[in-house]
């Protein structure tokens, strides 16, 4: 049987991770793997988080199942960090998931479901993981435009134009906050247009929020979310806890869906729970019970956003001090919306074969694309980056 498996294609991030790895030079810089670091290039462990698991390790008394939706205290706890009210209760339905990855792919199972002749429109351009699922789903699959690489910022024009073509049923996933891989992310008032042109056309938003509190705030990083929430009677939330919880490897994330009244969100929350049982049963549970901890506990919490805030001030810190950097290397205001971007992620707009000499020549690596992140980089090598940018330009 086995020999009738094809090979598949390599993931890109993970190729590129095992080149860096086996690169001997000692100057080389990692700015293609999607995680925070901090100025010595560790991925540290927050303060409340080792705290909260200190505190779960001595009140703990049994590693036993879970529910099949996850615990309901870490649903209700994620539900009021995001969404602070902006849905009535009884409309929302929840699982905890393995990660913002466990919780599209869920989404789209519960969409597959649901409808399966239902179109996704993916941003252009998006995560690659979104268009491989799909794929893989065989859900019909669509894009809009997004990003103008010209001017680093949004192509608005161009995606009202194509969401105008969304049909009704459809579902059209859209970035809650930093955008990923761009950084490019709309205004408020681009937000209330998406909106209200994406209600008139009776679509289904899929917002995946994997980034709250990288980018503007905790609280601002979700108002448009929240937005998004209370102006449609349906609608897909896919959030993630390894960015601002800093817990990767916990495989912490939760699917919330939003449903027109308390009747249906029975329904819907049933299928979610049918869902989960079908793919891993009962949902990784240590993250989980941690970030319940935090955000239950009034001390860890305020020490929880602290320190997620300092994580955000040093990339918007990066940021700037890049495109200083890059203005004065190129002599150019080229690259000066890379301050403007938020979140990990911003496209330099390099080619291919600019982006493979980074790599050869200074031992940079990035996405082929020219993604970088900008948490890969500190203060010392911020100069580093931009003199070696403008040399291939």
């Amino acid at each position: 049987m086995f020999d009738a498996l094809k090979a598949q294609p390599q993931d890109k991030i993970l190729q590129l991770i095992a080149m860096f790895r086996e690169d001997t030079r000692a100057d080389k810089i990692d700015l293609g793997v999607g995680v925070y670091k901090d100025p010595t290039g560790l991925t540290p462990v927050m303060r409340a988080v080792k705290a909260a698991e200190k505190k779960l390790w001595e009140a703990e008394t049994t590693k036993t199942y879970t529910a099949l939706a996850g615990e309901p205290a870490y649903n209700m706890a994620m539900r009021r960090m995001i969404l602070d009210g902006a849905v009535a209760e009884e409309r929302l339905a929840s699982v905890a998931t393995p990660g913002g990855t466990g919780a599209i792919r869920q989404a789209l199972e519960l969409v597959k479901l649901a409808d399966p002749k239902a179109t996704v429109w993916l941003s252009a351009p998006t995560w690659p993981n979104h268009p491989s699922i799909i794929k893989y789903l065989g859900i019909p699959m669509a894009e809009y435009r997004y990003f103008d690489a010209a001017s680093g910022g949004v192509d608005f024009a161009g995606m009202m134009e194509d969401l105008g073509r969304v049909k009704p049923g459809d579902v059209v996933l859209l970035h809650g906050c930093c955008h990923n891989p761009t950084g490019a992310n709309l205004t408020a008032d681009q937000w209330a247009e998406a909106v209200e042109l994406l209600a008139g056309r009776g679509a289904l938003p899929l917002v995946d929020l994997a980034y709250q509190g990288f980018g503007d705030g905790l609280e601002a990083d979700a108002s448009a979310t929240r937005l998004v929430a209370e102006s449609f009677p349906e609608v897909l939330i896919a959030a993630s806890c390894s960015k601002n919880f800093g817990i990767y490897r916990e495989r912490t994330g939760i699917l919330i869906a939003v449903s027109k009244d308390a009747e249906a969100t029975k329904i819907t929350q049933g299928n979610l729970a049918f869902l989960n049982r079908q793919n891993y049963s009962f949902p990784p549970d240590h993250g989980a019970r941690v970030v319940t901890v935090i955000l239950e506990d009034a001390a860890l919490t305020a020490d929880w956003k602290a320190e997620l805030e300092e994580v955000r001030l040093n990339m918007l810190g990066l940021r700037e001090q890049l495109a200083e950097e890059l203005r004065k290397a190129t002599n150019s205001d080229r690259f000066d919306f890379v301050a403007r971007h938020r979140g990990m992620f911003s496209r330099l707009g390099l080619t291919e074969a600019q982006v493979n000499r980074l790599r050869e020549e200074h031992g940079i690596y990035m996405v082929g694309d020219s993604r970088i992140n900008i948490a890969g980089l500190n203060a010392k090598t911020v100069p580093v980056l931009a003199r070696a940018v403008a040399s291939v330009l």
